[in-house]
């Protein structure tokens, strides 16, 4: 098996004579370079043999490889359905390495030369500090698509994203880094085409390097690839400008290839064995339910997704990724998940993705998946546990507690997950290793949470068989709106509690875009086919909307000036650590909790201590209360050396921020499921 190094420059390098091709199979016995006309893509104008050199490289040179040219692969092999190789010399294939791709008009995909000098004009990358990152995770098209402040031809393009407008809005938020759904280009699978409907979210990649060419303006789209990518590295320049980054969701756990019945336009028809996870039949070995499975114990398959990472890191100057379905990435020969599977290893040493930051879905749906908390040092994770635990506290177990009389759990699972998650992330990752969320794109939204008891998703046309079932929601006693003020109101403080506890957590958090502004899907948490209003933000919003978008933009700045509770390590009792905040647990009359007191139903109250003496911004100390139950307690302060006065900043109870001052022992009344933040003075 061939290292790395020799599968150094693979695609298309061009100098002032041309261009050379290199493209990787060990099973090919013969390789073609297609040209074709700019005029008519079906018509392949010029064939080209390339030659195979030790290491399984196909490679050719030619005057016409210059920026701008259009061509595709052939490729000649064995075909015995899977057992040696799937190969079909009749096809054109795609080059892997594709900077960029275009249609001919047949709806063919051909790639595209794309060498163009970009001038950056001295922005940077950020280098925001992990525990000052909030997440915003956002669809490129359905973030800016009724925007009435954009252009319309700039409404839902990479370019609306980079307009005024939108980053100040972001800005205003709070937020630090948008992380973008799949940019890759992607195609809608043949299930989708066949039932009427699209693949909106993109989890379907056709190229590791290509921009996803409809997010791209109309202008940028008609002027061909080198705009598209000139108009996606703009956002970048002007996102980092403002000082946010800029995150992708990358899915290199599989192809839009589907299963081998499914269209080959790439990998398969170049070394389907080499790129795919297949049994000794040639049978495919599928732990991402798509179809497939990208092997990532070959070196050429790890070799296109290093390259990859390093494309979008330096010469696009992404910040970061979110690995879909990261579990994949790091099973062995075997199928096992291996935390030092060398591809997971050489992600995170490689020199030249210094600084980004690494974020996995730690889970397939192969054998043995879920493995949150197993990632190797220098990832993050998204925290399921973190989300379903927020949830039942405010929703389900309200909802039990309604319906029996007593919730069925007490609050310390609860403050293991706003502390930071000590049981599943070791001291060594510390609680900055926890990507909080309570939505995300997949799933309810923070208001549908609130709203809808059973999900609702007869528009994806599978008879309401798909997305999750369990969804710890709580639709306080109407299934979808309501006029009923009471149960409007108990919604609201829900999202309120729900939102509030995400921003005050030790670890990362990540808002889903819209969540802010109770966006709605209508029941619907499956909503991956669904390119429209449905999917799109609401940018025209009522009053109570606005008035939860500034109670979340409060918190974002509560998180901001309270270093206590974002800490980056955990801490260590006794000890005073820079970058760990020290904890002090009390009940609801300002003594030490006890036992029972963590794990009984009906003492659901809290108040969690925080002191921090951060490396560079000084002492500080917050102390956070939370009553998990639909009646009202008295809460008595905690009396605590080197505490004169607790500065109340926030109160989710309410929809406006009023701040008042309290002495340590006072007695003050916390109205039913709600939670307050104060500065502890």
């Amino acid at each position: 098996m061939p290292t790395l190094d020799p599968l150094r420059n693979l695609g298309v390098t061009t100098s002032a004579e041309g261009g050379e091709l290199r493209v990787y199979s060990a099973s090919a016995t013969s390789m073609q370079l297609c040209l074709h006309s700019a005029r008519d893509l079906d018509w392949v104008s010029e064939t080209i043999p390339m030659a195979r050199d030790e290491h399984s490289v196909w490679s050719v040179s030619s005057p016409k490889l210059a920026n701008g040219a259009r061509y595709s692969l052939r490729a000649d092999g064995p075909s015995d359905g899977g057992v040696s190789g799937r190969f079909d010399p009749k096809l054109l294939l795609i080059d892997p390495y594709s900077k960029g791709l275009v249609r001919s008009g047949s709806g063919a995909w051909r790639s595209c030369v794309v060498d163009e000098p970009f001038d950056w004009a001295g922005a940077t990358k950020p280098g925001t500090p992990i525990d000052r990152t909030i997440i915003y995770e956002a669809h490129a098209k359905g973030l800016t698509k009724l925007n009435p402040g954009l252009p319309e031809q700039l409404r839902g393009s990479y370019a609306g994203l980079a307009h005024d407008s939108t980053i100040q809005y972001l800005v205003e938020l709070g937020i630090t880094a948008v992380e973008l759904l799949p940019v890759h280009q992607f195609i809608t699978e043949q299930r989708l085409l066949k039932m009427g409907l699209t693949n909106y979210w993109g989890y379907n990649s056709l190229s590791f390097f290509t921009p996803h060419a409809a997010w791209a303006s109309p202008s940028a789209q008609k002027a061909g690839p080198g705009a598209i990518l000139r108009e996606f590295k703009g956002m970048v320049k002007l996102f980092h400008e403002a000082g946010i980054e800029v995150f992708l969701d990358v899915v290199f756990n599989h192809t839009s290839e589907e299963g081998p019945g499914g269209p080959t336009n790439s990998l398969r028809g170049l070394d389907d064995r080499t790129y795919y996870r297949q049994d000794a039949a040639g049978n495919y070995i599928d732990t991402t339910g798509c179809g497939n499975s990208i092997n990532p114990n070959t070196p050429a398959a790890q070799r296109l997704i290093l390259d990859s990472l390093r494309y979008w890191a330096n010469e696009v100057q992404i910040d970061g990724f979110r690995f879909d379905l990261a579990v994949t990435l790091g099973r062995n020969e075997a199928g096992d998940f291996d935390l030092k599977h060398p591809l997971l290893q050489a992600i995170t040493d490689d020199p030249a993705l210094s600084g980004c930051k690494l974020i996995a879905e730690p889970w397939d749906v192969g054998p043995n998946g879920w493995h949150t908390g197993g990632f190797p040092d220098g990832w993050l994770e998204w925290n399921d546990r973190y989300r379903d635990r927020v949830r039942s506290f405010w929703l389900t177990d309200i909802a039990a507690a309604r319906s029996s009389g007593s919730a069925p759990i007490g609050i310390g699972k609860l403050a293991t997950r706003i502390s930071g998650s000590s049981d599943v992330y070791s001291a060594e990752r510390g609680p900055v290793a926890s990507v909080n969320f309570v939505t995300a794109h997949d799933g309810f939204t923070a208001w549908d949470l609130t709203t809808f008891d059973q999900k609702h998703n007869l528009g994806n046309g599978e008879d309401n068989r798909d997305g999750a079932d369990t969804n710890h929601s709580f639709n306080h006693g109407v299934e979808g709106e309501t006029d009923d003020p009471q149960v409007i109101g108990m919604r609201r403080r829900a999202i309120r509690n729900l939102l509030a506890s995400l921003l005050l957590s030790a670890g990362t958090p990540m808002i889903t875009a819209g969540d802010e502004i109770a966006r709605s899907q209508r029941g619907n948490n499956n909503a991956y086919c669904h390119d429209d209003d449905l999917s799109w933000l609401p940018w025209e919003i009522q009053d109570w909307q606005r008035e939860l978008r500034e109670i979340v933009r409060a918190a974002t700045k509560f998180r901001v000036e309270n270093p206590a509770v974002r800490p980056r390590d955990f801490g260590v009792h006794g000890e005073s650590v820079e970058t760990a905040t020290q904890m002090e647990w009390f009940d609801s009359g300002g003594s030490t909790m006890s036992i029972d007191d963590w794990n009984s139903p009906e003492a659901r109250t809290l108040q969690y201590l925080a002191s921090s003496t951060h490396e560079t911004e000084g002492f500080n100390r917050i102390l956070l209360a939370v009553h998990g139950l639909e009646t009202e307690v008295e809460l008595k302060l905690p009396v605590r050396s080197g505490v004169s006065n607790y500065r109340l900043l926030f109160d989710s109870a309410f929809d406006w921020i009023e701040q008042s001052d309290h002495a340590p022992g006072s007695v003050v009344t916390m109205s039913p499921t709600s939670m307050r933040l104060y500065r502890a003075d």
